[in-house]
């Protein structure tokens, strides 16, 4: 099944997000594509960018970093892929309430469960985080890591985004998949440091980002080794393990990857602790904010959104010159 799955998945991203990244063709000839970055628009957030793989990547300049220690974290929520009118990874706890429901009679009066059978996104909201970690717990856990994995992967087949009507794996930035890729191609490693479930991520990360389960750094809840059927498993455990935001990011980064990274990326508040600390390394650094400013194309917030605040961290940015991505100046297109 899951090899079924990833087959159109990845059907699925390959159609969606081909089209940014072909040959262009003119007069019925095939142009190469020259620009590792087509989607950016000319400008001081895409210099910045090019000169600093420039300058870690020259042999012969002081800023030189050796490939082993070239080292990118990457937000995933808001920074890689939307997350308006709320996190993803929330539609899918939604979705496993509706299917889970018949199951548990007593949801119809438990709320935050009762809020979520009868759409009702005030109480939802009124729940806050502890409602909303109750969701979670409900939905993720009590099964193998193989089913989740399953699970997760079909609902990516078949959840559309409510305002797009796009698969929620094509509410990608296809600039920020030009940049990871440019990334690579300058002997990067590439990481998601992110905030939602690292179980809920890493079905699909590669297909979606080139990004491997082993480059993802996420929350998680606890897990236990039994057998079932005399086949040995890892069950899904109704508790948090670790929360990946915040102050906790770097901490996330240290456990998992091992190294401070050399260039991270974020888009709010919560990503502001892993710009600091990959700022305060030794030798070339960078660090950038992806700013929501296109009502147009996408969604404009910043300082007071109740999802991807960003307050403290652009005024940070702005206050230590790092680059601040305006979505509706400097990407010529935001989808693929």
């Amino acid at each position: 099944m899951k090899s079924r799955l990833m087959s159109v998945l990845g059907l699925v991203v390959f159609l969606g997000l081909g089209l940014g990244c072909c040959s262009k063709c003119e007069q019925g000839s095939v142009a190469v594509q020259t620009d590792p970055l087509p989607s950016w628009n000319e400008g001081a957030a895409k210099q910045s960018i090019v000169d600093f793989v420039a300058r870690v990547t020259d042999e012969a300049g002081p800023d030189f970093v050796p490939a082993s220690e070239r080292i990118a974290t990457f937000d995933n929520d808001g920074t890689l892929w939307a997350e308006q009118p709320m996190y993803f990874q929330l539609f899918f706890a939604i979705d496993r309430v509706k299917a889970l429901a018949s199951e548990h009679p007593e949801w119809t009066t438990e709320q935050p469960f009762k809020a979520v059978l009868e759409g009702d996104m005030e109480a939802l909201a009124a729940a806050g985080e502890h409602g909303l970690l109750e969701l979670v717990m409900a939905t993720h856990a009590g099964m193998t890591t193989e089913e989740f994995e399953g699970i997760v992967l079909e609902w990516l087949v078949t959840a559309k985004h409510p305002k797009t009507n796009r698969p929620f794996t094509e509410m990608v930035y296809q600039p920020m998949l030009e940049l990871l890729e440019y990334l690579r191609a300058n002997d990067f490693k590439t990481y998601i440091v992110s905030g939602g479930g690292i179980e809920f991520m890493r079905p699909w990360t590669e297909a979606v980002y080139g990004i491997p389960p082993e480059q993802v750094v996420g929350s998680s809840i606890k897990t236990k080794f039994e057998y079932r059927d005399g086949n040995p498993v890892l069950i899904r455990l109704p508790e948090l393990d670790f929360i990946d935001d915040k102050h906790d990011k770097p901490v996330g980064i240290n456990s998992h990857i091992g190294r401070r990274p050399i260039a991270a990326f974020g888009n709010s508040d919560g990503d502001l602790q892993m710009l600091q600390w990959t700022a305060a390394g030794d030798g070339a650094r960078f660090m950038l904010y992806v700013h929501h400013d296109d009502a147009d194309r996408e969604w404009a917030y910043d300082r007071e959104s109740h999802i991807g605040r960003l307050d403290q961290g652009l005024a940070e940015a702005e206050q230590r010159g790092w680059t601040v991505v305006s979505m509706k100046n400097d990407w010529e297109r935001i989808f693929p």
